[in-house]
């Protein structure tokens, strides 16, 4: 992807209308929220795509195993159709937000369905997966790029005073 080594593109995704987590809101996210010293996993999916509820209990145990926050971008789809998914299959997503018209994925350079983007703290993208996150792939691409992330997230340690 031209975007790997970039700032992520400048982007607002609202909330889904009336996403609850543990019966909690869930909040839409911008780009300032992907540059706040943690490394996050940008996924966009949709409820209409049968590639997306195959990845999404790895999704799960993605955050769990990189210890992560994922983001994920409803593209394309009915808020109510997004929320029924969740429902259904769980909610991985630390926020959840909404592409309705697909204009601000194709800053992204979206052109499938599921596409997953590892971002360093720094709001750079790190990483881009497209199509499905597989249990191959979470081991052999994902955590290696996520730890690559996270190292490229880390400040530099300040050099000892010697006395």
């Amino acid at each position: 992807s031209t975007l790997i080594g970039k700032a992520a593109p400048q982007s607002d995704f609202p909330a889904v209308p009336e996403a609850v987590a543990d019966g909690k809101a869930v909040e839409g996210f911008s780009t300032a929220d992907l540059a706040q010293g943690k490394v996050t996993v940008v996924n966009f999916w949709a409820s209409w795509c049968v590639s997306c509820v195959e990845e999404h209990p790895l999704l799960a145990e993605l955050a769990t195993a990189a210890d992560v926050e994922i983001f994920g971008v409803a593209q394309k789809d009915d808020p109510a159709d997004t929320r029924r998914f969740l429902a259904r299959y769980g909610n991985p997503f630390t926020r959840m937000g909404m592409d309705r018209s697909g204009r601000t994925s194709i800053d992204w350079g979206i052109y499938g369905m599921p596409e997953t983007f590892i971002v360093n703290g720094n709001g750079v993208i790190a990483y881009k997966q497209v199509g499905p996150i597989s249990r191959e792939l979470l081991q052999s691409k994902i955590l290696p790029a996520i730890a690559a992330a996270k190292a490229e997230s880390t400040p530099a340690a300040q050099p000892v005073a010697r006395q």
